[in-house]
């Protein structure tokens, strides 16, 4: 039997049990309720959200607007928040398809409780105080397309349950405390958007990034590091923004990101990419914002990039970038400070430019996409080893110039 399979399994035999006794069983504090004998159900469906939402109103501890307040009663359907519709598979019954509670301030956890709430469609629960893990129950959620936890306090590894909901096409996890890697298999899924900002994860990317369907990947203001996986650049029917802002990603830009002519939203900035701007970034045709800033570029900016038909605002302050032409200043957002530029206000000192731009390297050093294979012969993978080490140290000195030069 497959895991969700007993999960709800056990749910079932929860329900049975209250049925006859009229009381949950109460854990870790939650408080308990009791199920009026004399209340009446329109169907098992509403009976089981019942006992979901009135479990999950024992575990929060903090409602400062009153937002469950009128959840009394066997009419869950009447309940702030909750959304019911006709379900997919007996048109006849109603179901709990929506929980709509974005921006209310609630604290609390998340009971197991919620796995009853089978028929979910959208679980939107933005800014609040809600913290803890998440629970296992959700493996319930077969027919979820949206989840919205955003802006609230979970922590703990990236919840992998969300990889087994067949359905679901939005996930929203940003402004928490979820920490270590995000799983290759999460850029297999069929999302549209993939929100993960502003945690703890860390790591490099999988490289299998480019094999994600969605519009929207937004990896921001976490520890990501290592290289920019160039399989992004498979992207090029569906991916419409890309942000990975404030990370630690320590690579070239993939020669070949100019495939992404749909792309309209392309933010890099903050982070520790060297190199020229590749000359395919003029071909990128949807580009209609691109920032670069705060990296360590250099080299000349392509002529036909500030010439691209849509661009709007071109941010490429703080780097090392030693030519530009006028279509770039002609442009309604740039922003081209702390550069290498002659004849240009506020940029770095002609030392500063000396001593980065004297230590030029080869972006195939970073070995990004070619990872070591077990098959490899052991004197390569020492000799690969060596050089990996080497590329270390001298990226470190290179960074530490470029910082005493910021």
């Amino acid at each position: 039997m497959e895991r969700h399979d007993v999960v709800h399994t056990i749910f079932l035999i929860v329900i049975c049990y209250v049925g006859v006794t009229h009381q949950m069983p109460v854990q870790d504090g939650d408080a308990s309720f009791v199920c009026d004998p004399s209340l009446d159900f329109e169907n098992v469906r509403i009976k089981n959200a019942y006992i979901a939402l009135q479990a999950w109103k024992g575990a929060i501890l903090s409602d400062p607007h009153g937002v469950i307040n009128n959840w009394v009663g066997s009419n869950v359907c009447n309940y702030t928040g909750v959304f019911c519709y006709e379900s997919l598979d007996n048109p006849k019954e109603r179901t709990v398809a929506g929980i709509d509670l974005n921006h209310q301030d609630l604290a609390g956890k998340l009971p197991e409780h919620l796995g009853l709430l089978y028929d979910l469609g959208i679980f939107h629960i933005n800014s609040n105080r809600f913290c803890g893990t998440l629970p296992l129950s959700f493996l319930n959620f077969k027919i979820l397309f949206e989840l919205d936890l955003s802006n609230n306090r979970f922590a703990g590894n990236f919840p992998h349950f969300v990889l087994e909901l067949p359905e679901l096409k939005y996930l929203d996890i940003r402004f928490n405390e979820f920490e270590g890697e995000l799983p290759q298999q999460l850029f297999n899924k069929n999302l549209d958007a993939i929100l993960v900002n502003n945690n703890r994860f860390s790591s490099s990317l999988p490289e299998n990034v480019g094999n994600s369907r969605a519009s929207v990947i937004v990896l921001s203001n976490n520890k990501f590091s290592g290289c920019v996986p160039s399989s992004i650049t498979k992207m090029t029917e569906t991916l419409d923004e890309l942000v990975l802002i404030n990370n630690g990603f320590n690579s070239c830009l993939p020669e070949t990101i100019g495939l992404l002519k749909n792309l309209s939203v392309l933010d890099l900035s903050y982070n520790r990419i060297k190199g020229e701007l590749p000359s395919s970034i003029g071909e990128m045709t949807g580009l209609e914002v691109l920032n670069v800033a705060h990296n360590m570029l250099s080299g000349k900016i392509p002529e036909s990039l500030c010439l691209l038909p849509n661009l709007d605002s071109f941010s490429y302050e703080f780097n090392f970038l030693v030519n530009q032409t006028n279509s770039c200043l002609k442009l309604a957002g740039f922003d081209d400070r702390r550069n290498c530029f002659k004849d240009r206000p506020e940029q770095r000192t002609r030392t500063q430019c000396g001593k980065y731009l004297s230590k030029p390297f080869n972006c195939s050093d970073f070995m990004c996409g070619q990872p070591l294979h077990e098959s490899m012969d052991q004197d390569v993978i020492v000799k690969n080893a060596k050089k990996v080490s080497d590329i270390i140290v001298k990226t470190l000195a290179i960074d530490q110039e470029a910082r005493i030069a910021i």
